[in-house]
């Protein structure tokens, strides 16, 4: 098998929202595999905006402000941005590269991510300009959905920053024809799933149905942290691998699983 043909003939599920698939799909088919577009998460505008174009109007005023995901990114900043310059003096987080990036594109220059390879809220937390000396009544702008963990904002309340949390889209579960997914199920015909949060698992299975959750739960399933694992073998997944964050570490556990090059 060639180096470019490390999943030839494998049919693989990926669940990222519709929009930012095409990078893991496109990964997957370059190397002979078949993506399989199953979104099951979707995102919304907030139904009210006044929390967060409040905040674009009042970003100089926050030390940091922290997104926790790419679709975090580009609410809030196309928000502030259209009313504002980034203000320079105030430091950007993201929870990984991709959020980090993502930031970038907005012209901001001054962004953190976690250490250590890790990309979550305890990495983060772990970068010594969140410690608790640190951040000691530092103002933090954390921009977020409207639902989520709260690790974050509370341990840097305890800390002593001033947190305020600005939601700035909603995640739903998305209208997608789930019959041809079922269909290749119940043939078999599905190598791997992969998922990139514990919500979009839920969604998945609530998605598939009852009748074919077990035909699903029997094919590998691709995670990118140790968290989403455990929900999976809570909810019966047969086998569950985790992988490097990201599409790149998606892909090289695909790839390594299957036989190709680590």
């Amino acid at each position: 098998m060639s180096e470019s043909q490390t999943l030839a003939g494998k049919r693989i599920v990926v669940t990222r929202p519709a929009e930012q698939a095409n990078k893991l799909a496109g990964l997957i088919e370059a190397r002979g595999g078949a993506a399989v577009r199953f979104p099951v998460l979707a995102i919304f505008d907030v139904a009210d905006p006044g929390p967060l174009l409040a905040a674009a109007q009042d970003i100089a005023r926050y030390d940091y402000a922290i997104f926790v995901s790419p679709n975090a990114a580009e609410k809030a900043l196309g928000a502030i941005t259209a009313q504002r310059a980034w203000p320079e003096r105030v430091v950007a987080a993201a929870m990984g590269e991709t959020s980090a990036r993502a930031i970038a594109r907005f012209g901001v220059s001054r962004i953190v991510t976690p250490l250590g390879g890790r990309f979550d809220s305890e990495a983060l937390l772990e970068r010594p300009e969140f410690a608790d000396a640190a951040i000691r009544g530092k103002r933090v702008a954390l921009f977020r959905g409207d639902a989520g963990r709260e690790l974050l904002g509370e341990t840097l309340e305890a800390r002593g920053a001033q947190v305020t949390r600005i939601p700035c889209y909603r995640r739903g579960r998305p209208e997608v024809d789930a019959l041809p997914l079922r269909r290749l199920l119940a043939q078999g015909r599905v190598d791997a799933v992969t998922v990139t949060s514990s919500e979009g698992l839920r969604n998945l299975l609530a998605m598939v149905g009852a009748a074919d959750a077990q035909a699903l739960k029997a094919v590998p399933l691709f995670v990118a942290h140790q968290r989403i694992a455990g929900e999976a073998r809570a909810l019966g997944f047969a086998e569950t691998v985790v992988t490097a964050p990201g599409d790149a570490g998606l892909l090289a556990g695909l790839e390594a699983h299957f036989g190709g090059k680590e």
